[in-house]
């Protein structure tokens, strides 16, 4: 416990004005329930509260990459929101446009002409699909737990989730009785794992259910197990079976209608499996064969496979970015506390290790090493029949930046589902591409679902964009780049840059003008321009974010034909083009222009940054482009001054703009934003509302800021700000297969450890100095801060 003299030591630090609020904020969540004074706080990979979540932004997410709940820790009710990643409603449609291919050459010359609302409505009319099945995520339903009345009386709460073993608990006291409950998602076991104890015997009396929006599933209890069924989406979407089988120790278990009552029992386990024939697997079979297996185990047994499991990916990756004296307090009072001025490096060390933690339990290959679908706008985690967006898989950013951190922070293998989803996309990206434009190629625009459609539907403004294949497919090459691993570049890889590839070079036309090559009709995504008679358009020829990813693609498809040895013609193809590709244009005030044009902008602090590509997750604009460097700053200075980043992923791109500038104190200036405006109580980024791409892109911000490997060079402590002096990172990852380790004291370097898995040369820059490193497979080497190796 901390004393009171280090708390009121604690909240003046921060100054008086913002003393009782604090000291409310921090005792409302006492005097809900309790204050757990029995209770160690000092883990720093511990998320805790002294009160139940009050709403689903308060809960605590536990999943194992495909099956998942939101732990309410409610008293004298348990709520358990429970998700499986291929819960959608849908089917697969076709909603190609049929006049749109032989409306292209006509939008291109109206938007050659400067016609472009002419081009916009013709576009609309003529290219946008009419996307007739409604399709969307949806929650699994929930599993109830309800005790008896005397547990409003609870004491001593806490509730909270260990980030270190990927275990959820709700602790407290009623009279003399000590409750636990535990709730972990297993991967091995595929299951999700509840254990209810008590300090005395005969103490825990419980009620569950299994229930679902909606009133169109139904459930059934047989012996201990309950059993819940629906065709979800009226006939449209899949079939889902949830399994909920209660093993009590001690104690009486008896039927009332749908719901299954312990009474008197020392102790219980829950297991509930769940499944859907999303994948062409009978669900009842799956579900029922994982509950048979998972409950002839021990929970000790289960659990033990669980932390196991995880901790093989999560223990990767240690940081320490300081000490702080708020460990002591409540995740949300800390959190309220930053918001209110207070510096807590360790929340932040939290926030980032949190960040993995949703990755590793959001995005796993498939039981056995089989399929898997992709952590969406929500991870797996939403609730209701209708999530915001449908909680679906927008791929002109969000899903993108889901997996910047998979590489980085040693988490290759939790790529595989977006990876395997680009190849699912490939037939009816081939489709679309032929149907809609009549070229050959995988073309996809701004958004898809677990049914694979590729067309555009909805508004030119943000849908006329036919990038997102192209953007996607920057993923398996830099898979690539870190793992050097040619089996997935052959077998997977490359035949996804290579049609996506295809596309572009067909897609591109020849400027009347300038002679140069441009994309489109396409958009800079979801920003409008005004054109000099005062109208608002979106749609022109060529712009830059369209040329940077196609520069990207290109680049990094010739890279990869010349190392797998193929496709010559295609390489000479290539090569001639990137000659011809309009170049990045810097604007009369200094920006990187975002259109042909120097257009108004509506919306000069618009979300979406898009002409700074190059600079993130590109690299075309680096330190040796000092030109466009310059301007790349001047862009987003002037995007941040006119109220750019009041999207939480907006904000967590902007911190990996300027850890890519080198600028330290920017990029802490906006990762402290990102949790003042944009983080909710559990330490989910909102938009609002919750969407976890901020949480994907923040960890891959933060990583940046200490090592950065685009630019041919390991670049150690880029972007290290004041307000880290000291601490360490162990286990981050750069390209060409290197595990690094540094730290740093004084805001110095004072030791760094390279591990070598291929054994290549590697150039290290440290600030100015710079020298090349000879390394051999598999072997450490040890430098000091002058970048000298210790023997």
């Amino acid at each position: 416990m901390m004393s009171p003299t280090q708390f009121f030591r604690f909240l003046f630090r921060f100054g008086t004005a913002h003393i009782w609020l604090c000291f409310a904020a921090f005792f409302i969540g006492l005097n809900t329930v309790g204050y757990a004074q029995d209770t160690t706080r000092t883990n720093d990979l511990m998320m805790w509260f002294t009160h139940p979540a009050r709403h689903w932004n308060e809960a605590l997410p536990v999943g194992n990459g495909r099956l998942g709940a939101m732990v309410f820790g409610g008293l004298p009710t348990e709520r358990l929101q429970l998700n499986e990643e291929s819960v959608w409603v849908g089917k697969p449609a076709d909603f190609v446009n049929p006049a749109a291919r032989a409306a292209l050459p006509q939008v291109r010359q109206l938007l050659f002409a400067g016609k472009y609302a002419e081009a916009q409505a013709l576009a609309q009319e003529k290219m946008m699909g009419d996307k007739q099945v409604w399709s969307t995520y949806q929650t699994l339903g929930d599993l109830t737990l309800m005790f008896d009345s005397l547990h409003q009386q609870a004491t001593d709460y806490q509730r909270e989730i260990d980030l270190e073993t990927a275990t959820a608990r709700v602790r407290y006291r009623v009279g003399r009785v000590r409750y636990t409950r535990e709730i972990f998602a297993s991967a091995p076991d595929q299951a999700l794992v509840v254990r209810l104890t008590a300090d005395q015997p005969g103490a825990l009396t419980v009620g569950v259910t299994l229930s679902r929006p909606g009133n169109q599933a139904t459930c059934r209890v047989e012996n201990q197990t309950l059993t819940l069924r629906e065709h979800i989406g009226g006939g449209t979407g899949v079939h889902l079976v949830t399994r909920a089988q209660l093993l009590p120790e001690g104690g009486t278990i008896r039927t009332q209608g749908q719901q299954v009552q312990v009474d008197s029992a020392n102790a219980i386990t829950l297991i509930l499996t769940a499944a859907t024939d999303y994948w062409g697997n009978d669900p009842e079979v799956t579900t029922d064969r994982q509950l048979v297996a998972a409950a002839q185990k021990t929970f000790t047994t289960l659990q033990e496979a669980h932390i196991t499991d995880y901790q093989h990916y999560f223990k990767r990756v240690a940081l320490d970015l300081g000490t702080s004296e708020a460990t002591y307090f409540p995740t949300d009072a800390r959190l309220l506390a930053l918001q209110r001025g207070n510096a807590d490096p360790a929340l932040l060390a939290l926030y980032y290790q949190f960040g993995r933690y949703l990755l590793i339990s959001s995005s796993r290959p498939g039981p056995d090493g089989g399929a898997a679908l992709p952590a969406n706008l929500q991870g797996i985690w939403a609730d209701g029949l209708t999530p915001p967006w449908s909680a679906d898989y927008h791929i002109n950013i969000n899903i993108q930046m889901n997996y910047w951190p998979a590489e980085v922070t040693n988490l290759p293998e939790l790529h595989a589902p977006f990876l395997d989803f680009l190849d699912r996309l490939r037939p009816d990206a081939r489709k679309t591409a032929r149907d809609m434009y009549g070229i050959a190629g995988t073309v996809a625009h701004f958004t898809t679902d677990p049914w694979l459609f590729t067309e555009p539907y909805g508004q030119t403004q943000w849908a006329m964009w036919p990038m997102g294949m192209a953007w996607c497919a920057q993923h398996p090459w830099e898979h690539y780049l870190f793992t050097e691993d040619q089996a997935f570049l052959r077998e997977k890889g490359y035949p996804v840059m290579k049609e996506a590839a295809e596309f572009c070079l067909n897609w591109l036309v020849e400027h009347p003008t300038t002679h140069q090559l441009v994309s489109g009709p396409s958009i800079s995504p979801e920003n409008t321009f005004r054109t000099q008679d005062g109208a608002i358009a979106t749609m022109v020829m060529g712009p830059t974010m369209d040329h940077m990813i196609i520069r990207d693609l290109l680049e990094n498809t010739r890279q990869a034909a010349q190392i797998l040895k193929t496709d010559r013609a295609l390489q000479r193809r290539i090569e001639k083009t990137l000659a011809r590709l309009a170049p990045t244009q810097i604007g009369s005030d200094g920006r990187i222009m975002e259109w042909t044009e120097e257009f108004d902008e509506p919306e000069p602090g618009h979300r979406h940054i898009s002409q700074l590509f190059g600079l993130h997750p590109g690299h075309q604009i680096t330190r040796q482009t000092p030109e466009l460097f310059a301007a790349a700053r001047k862009t987003i200075d002037y995007r941040l001054s006119h109220g750019g980043g009041h999207t939480g992923w907006s904000r967590a791109w902007i911190i990996n703009f300027f850890a890519r500038l080198h600028d330290g104190e920017a990029a802490y200036e906006n990762l402290i934003a990102l949790l003042r405006k944009s983080t909710l109580p559990n330490l989910f980024d909102t938009h609002p509302p919750f969407q976890i791409d901020g949480n994907f892109g923040a960890t891959a911000g933060i990583t940046e800021m200490l090592l950065q490997s685009h630019a041919g060079e390991l670049h150690l402590l880029p972007a290290l700000p004041q307000a880290w002096p000291q601490g360490h990172i162990r286990g981050i990852c750069a390209r060409g297969g290197f595990e690094i380790e540094l730290e740093w004291e004084d805001g110095q370097l004072r030791q760094a450890t390279v591990l070598s898995k291929l054994g290549h040369a590697c150039q290290l820059r440290y600030g100015d100095r710079v020298v090349t490193l000879a390394t051999q497979p598999n072997q450490r080497y040890v430098l000091d801060g002058a970048l000298r190796l210790v023997p």
